[in-house]
């Protein structure tokens, strides 16, 4: 079959499909004359081309015996093994199957009938199909035979059927009879039925209205609520404003205590350099002045050294021409010189103690001026300090009269708080916290210290339900920057405890637990628990603190505190009293803080004119101080004139004792000599005082250089402290006015915030909590509406045309005292005659249902064509014409035979070119449109037509 070829349509390569029961491949080993051949088949229309004698035919036989076909019924063999190739003997080949059974199931499942025709056509079949003189095979393709016996049954039954039927149809007329006086006596109660209609329908609108007129409030009530809701913005912006400013003021109050603190570091820095400054600057002035001392001593001894030179000269001369003069008379005149010099050595030296003196005590009244000085600096430090206390005391209260919660812990505490809520899903049970924020005093807050005392840190602790809600709070505290928070772990489920009255101390006075009231349990429990507040027992002094804590056995007594501050316990015999600590805050737990704010602020107010008063002081002691050094200074220049005269009297009275000596001890020629030997010694002795003078001289240009230094630089301290010390004051004022401005703010703060809690928030509560119980009672007037009838229905009825329940409700009563006076003149119920009457109806109606189903027939008609009765006989057609009407003979049984392929064997022979292109069309597009295999077998080359 070396010529023969199979290939699909054209078209079936761009559709694919899966249909079971296609044929994709027949092989064929040692067939009729096939050694061994496979064809691929596609899903649609496929054709096998090839010569006469190619062995095409031979594929359509394999199909035939595949599916079943007797070796005679293919007109091919006699038996099935005179189908294996001549010339070979032995089978070489794979088993499918051995049973007959699984064929029939495999060729009954898929309809497959191929020795019907209109399935598999063979070559004799084309060929003898339409003018054979058997129509077994044309009738065997239509099925006939199997729908002529089919209607010979059926018209059996039909006849016994149509029997029955009238037997059935005359069995209805009573009940018809019955039925319509059913109706006669309905159509009499219509009216009545209208009036419960209408009062069924009224209860029904009733029902709803009450739901429409709650809406209508809840329309009005949201309306309302959106009107609050819009005040809540121009508040809410005012709050925010406020807030703003606190928080700005409260940035600029944090940098001028800062810039405060460092001035005041600043300040005591430069009040120790000027006092490092003066003293150097004493020194070195003091330096000076004793070099000029020096200086001067120096000079003046050259000076009269000089002059003892000038002396000893005109002595020298003198003893030359008045050696012989000399008599007793000069001699008194000397003595009585040397008298005078004396007297006048001792009153310089008298002038120079009193100087002395006077400077000691100067100096001391300098000395006692800057120590007052220093002292009354310290007391305004002090007095300063003791002031911005107070000041942040009140700052404090103001804050804690804002929120309560800043008492126990400040802004530390607002910010773990804040931290817990952003990690509230991290715990496992909310902690609770600050202890003290739980706690109120009872009957006023008498006992406020005392309580904050016995309680201790514990006010500021906060309580969790585990660990791990204690180690998530002190991540969150860290976060917050709050270190060494206390944090008590509790059972949170346990009850609150039940103090019996033995378990008490037995006094008269209060414990801390009496005290203070609570409504968490879990706080009692831990005030019990953890801080045995109910053994704690509180009195107003020291001596009954004293009394009830050591001179009377009290049992269940634990410790004991005072108004004061005092702690007392015994234990044992050991008698413990503590002082009151000054460091302790108090006054947290007060209702109201505003009589502490005024104490605070009256201190203030006086702490402040204490420091004005200090400073006034401080500028006298300063003013006083200076005068005293001037005066000091004018004293010492005037020592020092003193000892330079009683220095040059002293050595006046010297020269003089030594010149009278000498001329009475010597001869005019010695003492000559003498003379001119002692000349020589002080000329000496002045070059080398001139040498030193030089010295000094340059010792005290240096003195003086370093003097005025120090000076300039004490100068400009001076001027600059004051520069600072005056910016000090000026913070301190600003501190002070940012302080007050702060206080102002949060009191807008607070007024608006109330405006907002009282006045916008409050009438939002009230609306939304009547919203709310509108909501509820339009849901369960709903629910009870639903009961009666869906909402659908009465929309269907138009609604409650605008009436309100009171009219309906009105209408109602009406109708229904209507309907009970109609109602009275019938007996029996309208309902129950209507379903009897729907009951009969409804038999009836099934009844004719079916007896006329039993009375519908089917008529099939099949029109001829009048102008296809020229051509009676198939035998006058050419041989083309009877191909071309067997292929459309078996095209118009295709919907007849259900099977998954079709096989035509020589289907154009004898066409013409024309025909056979015009039936390759229509095979192409019928298998397209029918979905469908084909598999045609033709000698001719068909690769032109398609």
């Amino acid at each position: 079959m070396a010529d023969s070829r199979a290939f699909p349509g054209s078209l079936c390569t761009s559709l694919r499909r899966s249909s079971a029961g296609t044929i994709r491949r027949i092989r064929l080993e040692n067939f009729m004359c096939h050694s061994n051949v496979q064809i691929e088949f596609g899903e649609w229309v496929n054709f096998i081309t090839g010569q006469n004698g190619s062995g095409k035919s031979a594929i359509l036989t394999a199909l035939c015996v595949a599916f079943g076909c007797r070796a005679k019924g293919t007109q091919r063999a006699s038996t099935l093994k005179d189908f294996i190739k001549t010339g070979c003997r032995n089978l070489a080949g794979r088993k499918v199957s051995s049973r007959k059974d699984d064929l029939r199931e495999i060729v009954e499942h898929f309809n497959i009938d191929v020795e019907n025709p209109c399935v598999i056509m063979s070559q004799d079949k084309s060929r003898e199909f339409l003018h054979s003189g058997n129509d077994k095979d044309k009738f065997k393709a239509t099925l006939l035979q199997q729908v002529n016996d089919l209607l010979k049954t059926i018209s059996e039954h039909l006849k016994s059927a149509n029997a029955l039927v009238h037997e059935l149809e005359e069995s209805i007329k009573p009940m018809q009879r019955e039925l319509d006086e059913l109706q006669g006596k309905i159509k009499n109660m219509e009216h009545v039925e209208e009036i419960s209609q209408r009062v069924q329908q009224l209860k029904k609108k009733l029902a709803w209205s009450w739901v429409y007129d709650v809406d209508k409030q809840l329309e009005e009530q949201r309306a309302k609520i959106g009107k609050l809701k819009d005040r809540i913005p121009a508040c809410q912006a005012k709050i925010d404003q406020q807030l703003s400013a606190v928080e700005e003021l409260r940035e600029q109050i944090s940098k001028k205590k800062a810039q405060i603190a460092c001035m005041m570091e600043k300040t005591s820095e430069v009040r120790r350099m000027k006092d490092e400054l003066r003293q150097t600057l004493s020194l070195a002035t003091k330096e000076k002045l004793e070099l000029e001392e020096e200086y001067g001593r120096k000079g003046n001894q050259i000076h009269k050294m000089m002059k003892h030179v000038r002396f000893l000269e005109q002595q020298i001369q003198d003893i030359h021409e008045q050696h012989a003069k000399y008599t007793q008379a000069e001699e008194s005149e000397i003595e009585e010189k040397l008298k005078g010099l004396q007297y006048e050595v001792d009153a310089a030296n008298s002038s120079l103690g009193s100087l002395k003196e006077e400077e000691s005590a100067l100096l001391e009244s300098v000395n006692k001026g800057s120590s007052e000085i220093s002292r009354i600096a310290d007391e305004i430090e002090d007095i300063e300090r003791k002031r911005r206390e107070i000041e942040n005391s009140i700052r404090e209260l103001n804050q804690h009269q804002t929120n309560k919660v800043t008492a126990f812990g400040g802004d530390r505490v607002i910010n773990l708080l804040r931290a817990i809520e952003r990690h509230q899903e991290r715990f496992k049970k909310p902690p609770i916290g600050p202890i003290g924020a739980h706690l109120t005093l009872v009957n006023g807050d008498t006992w406020a210290s005392a309580v904050e005392n016995a309680i201790g840190r514990l006010l500021n602790a906060f309580i969790v339900s585990n660990h791990k809600d204690a180690l998530v709070l002190r991540g969150c505290a860290r976060e917050a920057n709050y270190s060494h928070l206390q944090i008590v772990i509790y059972d949170f489920a346990r009850p609150r405890l039940d103090i019996r009255p033995n378990m008490l101390p037995q006094t008269n006075h209060p414990t801390t637990l009496s005290v203070l009231q609570t409504e968490n349990h879990i706080v009692f429990n831990v005030l019990v628990d953890m801080g045995d507040a109910e053994r704690q027992v509180l009195v107003r002094d020291y001596e009954n603190g004293k009394a009830v804590a050591f001179e009377k056995r009290i049992p269940n007594l634990k410790e004991v505190y005072t108004l004061d501050g005092y702690k007392m316990f015994s234990r044992g015999s050991v008698q413990t009293t503590l002082p009151p600590n000054k460091k302790q805050r108090s006054g947290r737990l007060c209702s109201s803080f505003d009589d502490q704010i005024k104490d605070l602020q009256r201190d203030a107010s006086n702490v402040k004119e204490e420091a004005q008063q200090r400073r006034r002081r401080k500028r006298d002691a300063e003013e006083s101080l200076q005068g005293l050094q001037e005066y000091l200074q004018s004293v010492k220049r005037r020592r020092l004139n003193a000892e330079r005269i009683l220095l040059s009297k002293k050595l006046a009275l010297k020269d003089v004792k030594n010149a009278y000596a000498t001329e009475a001890s010597a001869s005019p020629a010695s003492n000559v000599d003498e003379l001119h030997q002692e000349i020589s010694k002080v000329h000496e002795e002045v070059q080398e005082k001139k040498m030193l003078l030089e010295t000094l001289q340059v010792r005290m240009n240096e003195a003086e250089v370093k003097a005025n230094e120090l000076k300039v630089s004490f100068e400009n301290l001076c001027e600059s402290a004051k520069g600072e010390i005056d910016a000090f004051d000026k913070a301190e004022n600003d501190l002070i006015k940012l302080e007050q401005a702060l206080l102002d703010e949060e009191a807008k703060k607070t007024h608006y915030e109330g405006l907002m809690n009282n006045r916008v928030v409050s009438l939002i509560k009230e609306a939304e909590a009547h919203y709310q119980e509108l909501e509820k009672n339009r849901v369960e007037s709903c629910r009870k509406a639903s009961i009666i009838c869906p909402e659908s229905e009465i929309e269907a009825l138009g609604g409650c045309d605008g009436s309100t329940p009171e009219q309906l409700s009105a209408q109602l009563t009406r109708l229904n005292q209507r309907l009970q006076h109609e109602s009275q003149r019938y007996s029996e119920s309208i309902d129950d005659l209507r379903m009897l009457y729907e009951e009969k109806e409804c038999k009836i109606s099934k009844k004719q249902k079916t007896y006329k189903a039993f009375r519908e027939k089917l008529d099939v008609k099949m029109p001829q064509d009048a102008s296809s009765s020229s051509v009676r006989d198939t035998r006058g057609l050419s041989g083309g014409e009877r191909s071309f009407s067997t292929l459309c003979f078996a095209l118009a049984l295709h919907e007849m035979t259900e099977a998954p392929f079709r096989a035509m064997d020589e289907f154009d022979v004898f066409m013409d070119a024309v025909s056979r292109k015009i039936s390759l069309d229509t095979l192409v597009d019928f298998a397209v449109a029918q979905g469908s295999q084909w598999i045609f077998i033709t000698p001719h080359d068909i690769r032109y037509c398609i």
